[in-house]
């Protein structure tokens, strides 16, 4: 098990979902692990099951206020950008506020996470920025045109900013889960059965159907991946977009 013990970590959307589990995962490790998000509520009830789990507040679709969530949390070695959110809709009819919410969230909350992030590790010996990006990053679906345009952008991100630390002991990195057993999914199920007539059976088997090994993707396989980001022997990985995805990709 990768011992992060004397680290701070910090994952944005953190409260539920896929962050939480990630952040589980570094508390686990040993990490002091900040868990961000907009709401209170769910950010400290997850925090209240682990001595190394703590809250902080933040939209990171704001510059101001991820700035002060750093100046909260103090500089982390391990930065996760996870906070996302999905809309779907067919291409003529994507309206400009969708467009502009899936980028906001999805592309510059990532880029603000990551590059503060980055300022505040200048001049260290060690780091490790995450984002959390998606097979969508990586291939077209349909009616999520601007999503997957934002993981796109994660994922060009990521490799530019890796070449730019590629000398410094800071890796970057993305994971590009497939489709994976969260609320996230349990949302496109039923808005899959609500516009198509289908069961929420059959919905979700059509989802599961795009993956080679006909299954969605467990949390924790992504926890695993991003622990061994973390852990030693992965100084040379970086500028990786890594496909989680049962050979989807």
């Amino acid at each position: 098990m990768t011992d992060l013990t004397g680290k701070t970590a910090l994952v944005t959307g953190g409260g539920t979902g896929l962050g939480a589990d990630l952040a589980r995962g570094l508390a686990d490790a040993g990490a002091c692990t900040w868990i961000a998000g907009r709401r209170a509520e769910p950010l400290h009830d997850l925090a209240k099951t682990h001595d190394n789990l703590h809250a902080v507040e933040c939209d990171v679709t704001d510059e101001t206020s991820v700035r002060a969530m750093f100046d909260f949390t103090g500089p982390c070695e391990i930065v996760v950008a996870n906070a996302g959110a999905s809309a779907s809709a067919p291409f003529a009819r994507t309206d400009l506020p969708t467009w502009r919410h899936m980028i906001d969230v999805n592309l510059t909350g990532a880029f603000l996470t990551l590059r503060e992030g980055a300022a505040q590790l200048k001049g260290a010996e060690w780091g490790r920025l995450i984002a959390v990006a998606s097979t969508a990053g990586l291939k077209g679906y349909p009616y999520v045109s601007a999503y997957a345009a934002a993981k796109h952008g994660v994922i060009g991100m990521v490799k530019s900013a890796a070449l730019e630390m590629a000398r410094t002991g800071i890796t970057v990195n993305a994971l590009c889960p497939g489709f994976l057993d969260t609320e996230m999914t349990d949302r496109s199920v039923a808005n899959i059965a609500e516009k198509t007539g289908m069961s929420p059976e059959d919905a979700r088997a059509s989802i599961e159907k795009m993956s080679p090994q006909r299954r969605l993707i467990r949390p924790e396989e992504v926890r695993a991946a991003m622990l061994w980001l973390c852990g030693p022997g992965s100084e040379g990985i970086t500028g990786q977009a890594i496909g989680i995805a049962g050979g989807e990709v």
